[in-house]
């Protein structure tokens, strides 16, 4: 690369000292900061001399930026940007931000399997605060974690970090993965978290045998991507598979899971109960019926949620600057066929 300005524009806002550090990477970095959350709010005399963009959803038209070569996404998910016009760019590269929040979404994940398991829900939402129930022993009996076994459907970074812990609880982990032909871990991974080369589970499933894998789990976590191919994935054939004492966990995105098959699933006692933290429709309607069951654990899309993710996605970007200054591969690279 020539030493040339590269001229990148931040459209997050970051703490001044993450700001600093990144412009510490090189001298050829001319780093401007211009929070902006859509495309129409960008400086358009900025846009013409952006090689590097740096933005959760503020994607201008590729006229607007002719010689854009790189975007950097704040977040994982990336399923927004289907369609956008940006992506007909000319060998334009497009990153995520996979790997960011796998410590704490793996931590949720955890959390709603051990609430679940040990009837948090019914303890605070089905006993009177007044008095012990008399058939405590038989009401609350626990699916421990240990010896159980947990199918994670969907084994990038926030799977293979939730493997680890489950791992080490005692659990047994099977998993359900798109590409059986490449099992390591091949985008951005924190030092000593995850599985990088796909150890941990006693069998990886194709996505076609999700059902077979899911009859034999005590949890079923939902971690994949949002794609044409994942829309509804887990629908009433699955709950149909899973044992009836067995939770669903979704820490993935609004749309994998089939909410209808999901109600009837609780309605009918197919499943035991489960743990959502996304929805189809966001905020979750005053009206839908997951409310009322005391056996689901309804949280806002905030399982991604951390005070240290500011400092992560500086550690992930960083890591990217330095490979995009040394003409190295990027990691966590889109792909639009793909989706993810």
């Amino acid at each position: 690369m020539s030493d040339q300005p590269i001229h990148l524009l931040m459209t997050v806002s970051f703490p001044q000292p993450l700001l600093d550090r990144l412009r510490a990477i090189s001298p050829q970095l001319k780093i401007q900061s211009f929070p902006a959350r859509e495309a129409e709010a960008l400086p358009e005399d900025l846009l013409p001399e952006i090689e590097i963009l740096y933005t959760i959803s503020a994607l201008p038209d590729p006229e607007l930026v002719p010689n854009l070569r790189w975007v950097q996404l704040h977040f994982a998910g990336a399923d927004h940007l289907l369609g956008h016009p940006l992506l007909s760019k000319e060998d334009l590269i497009i990153t995520t931000m996979s790997g960011a929040s796998a410590p704490q979404m793996a931590e949720f994940a955890l959390m709603c399997m051990l609430a679940l398991g040990h009837r948090l829900p019914q303890f605070t939402r089905g006993t009177p605060a007044e008095r012990w129930s008399d058939d405590r022993y038989a009401r609350f009996q626990p699916l421990e974690l240990r010896g159980s076994t947990v199918g994670i459907v969907g084994y990038g970074s926030v799977g293979r970090e939730v493997a680890r812990l489950c791992h080490a609880f005692g659990a047994q982990v099977l998993a359900v993965k798109h590409d059986l032909k490449h099992l390591e871990d091949e985008g951005y991974l924190m030092e000593g978290l995850g599985d990088p080369q796909a150890d941990i589970p006693q069998r990886i499933y194709p996505p076609q045998a999700l059902k077979s894998m899911a009859s034999l789990c005590d949890f079923l976590v939902i971690t994949v991507p949002l794609t044409g191919e994942t829309q509804g994935l887990v629908d009433e054939a699955v709950f149909q598979a899973m044992p009836p004492h067995a939770y669903l966990v979704d820490i993935s995105r609004g749309g994998i899971v089939d909410h209808g098959a999901l109600v009837e699933a609780l309605n009918n006692e197919t499943i035991a109960g489960a743990a959502l933290d996304v929805y189809p429709i966001e905020p979750l309607p005053e009206s839908s019926p997951l409310w009322k069951h005391e056996n689901v654990i309804l949280s806002p899309h905030l399982a991604g949620a951390s005070p240290h993710y500011f400092e992560r996605a500086a550690d992930l970007f960083a890591a990217n600057l330095q490979r995009y200054l040394s003409d190295r591969p990027l990691l966590n690279v889109f792909d639009p066929a793909r989706g993810y």
